[in-house]
């Protein structure tokens, strides 16, 4: 029998990275017996291997649990548990919508983040119901009155009802989930209308084929049920219904207003549009729900296996890893210097390098990326524009009017004592102030910036000068009109189109001859002399050259006319370098290209 409606909460757990999200989680479902003790463990949502070794939560996971209030009454509660970094943003939204109200969890000790402000505004737009939480108070150095006053000074909520809590030592538990069943809404929706569901989350499992995350808005769903997708038009048959108490359980129907999974068949996730409305076969709506902008890769990058032989394998990662993240794509690229390999977009360089790793991990590939890049506008003269991902496409400079590129709206929350060294990478960064706040001693920070400068380094550089305190999130805004040019990269005359790259024409120069000097020490010496150049267009901007071995020729001559036979030998010599450099072939090592990828762009 299932509770009423007005016995469900369906809340998400935000926070920014590392402030304890997924360590409340345990403590709750402890709590609330969704596990033994014998099967619990840290980070029990946290179900890759590489979530567990970083610490990090990258796929949103869901728990149903069972609660008995303090006033006698029985509660289900279903539980997302969030990302909290900046590239899986996207995992964060559509959790939201599946929910009535959120806690926000912030570490006692380090106060309001970055990524903290930009998860509870997405809250807010959505108009959620939010419960402060103040995580780590059993650390000496939490501070749960300056924490309170910062929330209330730089995100603007109430903090009366706020909960202060250790997730390590279980302490004020309790009093969140009674603060979940008294503060935040029931779901709204009608048991007896037509189904409406929204497809929150879809996942592939190789004995299962595809898993749907659903909430039911109205209606129910049930087992043998034909059901439609509104966006794609298909119908299926749900052939199995179960929710995650964590563990996945079995059930015949999900009821308006809860959680849980279905598994129809599908065999290819592009079947299942994330946001997508689904309804009953035989009663279709007339209006399907708002959904999700479908999220659009920012940064992209080439991957080419080291061993060539290795592409097929490469090939089928990318597949099977595809299966369980909509938001990565891929196509099939080839470079004359690194052979076959794929062209691949990501939501982050976090993502891209999750993505690297568990290709080299779970595949067993020996990888090379390329330098990320990000989505040019090149806007021709005859009035087309083109989308450019990869440098080495672009267009004859004779054919362009402008070329875009992509901006960003970055928040960096830092103690002050940085703020000169931030401001300064920032206007290096070719940044543009539009806002500063302080709430204590810490300054909030908003800044325009090209993701072209963003992209590579700053992250680090930013936790580096400020010994790992500031903390940084952004926002896509628009393309704007930028002076790049295409920087190209000539070995012995031929360019090398994996280290072609999109600069501001200011920086040009400073690039092209570090990358230059960077080159002249990686490539090896051949017998003939190489020219390494760095062009714009047709005109060279910094050269570096490789010397060749000089093989002594003249050891064994001497005697009665030595001079002449001296001069004829050495101009043989000349003779057969310069026949060998025109046709001899170089070859750039590995190691070249990962040397220049690893050029940090402190310009």
């Amino acid at each position: 029998m299932s509770s009423p409606i007005d016995n469900i909460r369906n809340f998400a757990i935000i926070a920014h990275i590392d402030h304890g999200k997924s360590t409340i989680a345990d403590r709750i479902i402890h709590r609330c017996g969704g596990l033994t003790e014998r099967e619990m463990k840290a980070q029990v949502l946290d179900s890759m291997d590489i979530e567990r070794e970083r610490g990090i939560t990258i796929k949103a996971q869901t728990v149903k649990l069972n609660y008995k209030a303090k006033n006698g009454k029985e509660y289900i509660l279903n539980i997302i548990d969030t990302p909290g970094h900046v590239d899986f943003s996207y995992e964060v939204s559509r959790s939201l919508y599946a929910c009535e109200g959120s806690i926000l969890i912030v570490d006692s000790t380090q106060g309001v983040e970055a990524q903290t402000l930009a998860n509870v505004y997405q809250a807010l737009d959505i108009n959620h119901e939010i419960i402060p939480i103040l995580n780590k108070i059993d650390l000496p150095a939490s501070e749960i009155d300056r924490t309170k006053k910062q929330i209330e000074d730089v995100i603007g909520i109430d903090t009366s009802n706020a909960v202060s809590c250790s997730g390590k030592t279980g302490e004020g538990i309790d009093e969140i989930l009674e603060s979940i069943v008294k503060i935040l809404p029931s779901p709204k929706g009608q048991k007896e209308e037509y189904l409406k569901c929204l497809l929150v989350d879809s996942w592939y499992d190789s004995y299962l084929g595809v898993v749907i995350l659903v909430r039911v808005i109205d209606g129910k769903i049930i087992k043998n049920m034909k059901i439609k997708m509104i966006s794609t038009k298909q119908e299926y048959i749900v052939e199995k219904v179960g929710v995650f108490t964590p563990k996945a359980k079995d059930v015949n129907e999900l009821n308006s207003g809860e959680i849980g999974f279905i598994i129809t068949g599908i065999k290819n996730l592009s079947d299942t549009k994330v946001g997508d409305t689904i309804c009953e076969a035989d009663k279709p709506l007339v209006q399907a729900l708002p959904g999700f902008k479908p999220s659009k890769p920012v940064v992209f990058c080439g991957l080419f296996p080291v061993d060539s032989s290795e592409y097929q394998k490469l090939k089928d990662g990318l597949a099977k890893l595809q299966l369980n993240d909509a938001s990565f794509s891929y196509e099939a690229e080839s470079s004359s210097a690194l052979g076959l390999g794929f062209r691949c977009g990501f939501l982050g360089l976090l993502h891209l390098e999750i993505i690297t790793e568990r290709l080299e991990r779970e595949f067993d590939i020996n990888l090379l990326t390329t330098t990320p890049g990000v989505v040019y506008k090149v806007h021709l003269n005859k009035g087309e524009i083109i989308e450019l991902q990869n440098p080495s496409s672009l267009p004859d400079p004779t054919f362009i009017k402008l070329i875009e590129e992509p901006w960003i709206k970055a928040t960096i929350i830092s103690p002050d004592q940085y703020l000169g060294s931030i401001i300064k990478i920032c206007q290096d960064k070719r940044g543009i102030q539009t806002n500063l706040t302080y709430s204590g001693n810490r300054a909030v920070l908003s800044y325009e910036l090209p993701l072209n400068e963003v992209v590579f380094d700053f992250n680090d550089r930013l936790k580096s000068m400020t010994s790992g305190y500031a903390s940084f999130d952004y926002e896509m805004l628009n393309h704007k009109e930028g002076d790049l040019v295409k920087l190209s990269i000539l070995v012995n005359s031929e360019p090398v189109d994996a280290l072609s790259m999109m600069v501001h024409k200011d920086f040009a120069q400073s690039i092209g001859k570090e990358v230059c000097e960077k080159l002249k020490d990686l490539i090896p010496r051949h017998n003939f002399m190489i020219p390494v150049q760095a062009a714009i267009g047709g005109k060279i901007i910094a050269r570096e050259t490789i010397k060749g071995f000089k093989k002594d020729v003249l050891t064994k001559i001497h005697g009665g006319g030595a001079r002449d036979r001296k001069r004829k030998l050495l101009d043989k010599q000349k003779k057969g370098k310069a026949k060998s450099k025109q046709f001899g072939r170089v070859e750039i090592p590995q190691e070249a290209f990962i040397g220049v990828l690893k050029i940090n762009k402190d310009i």
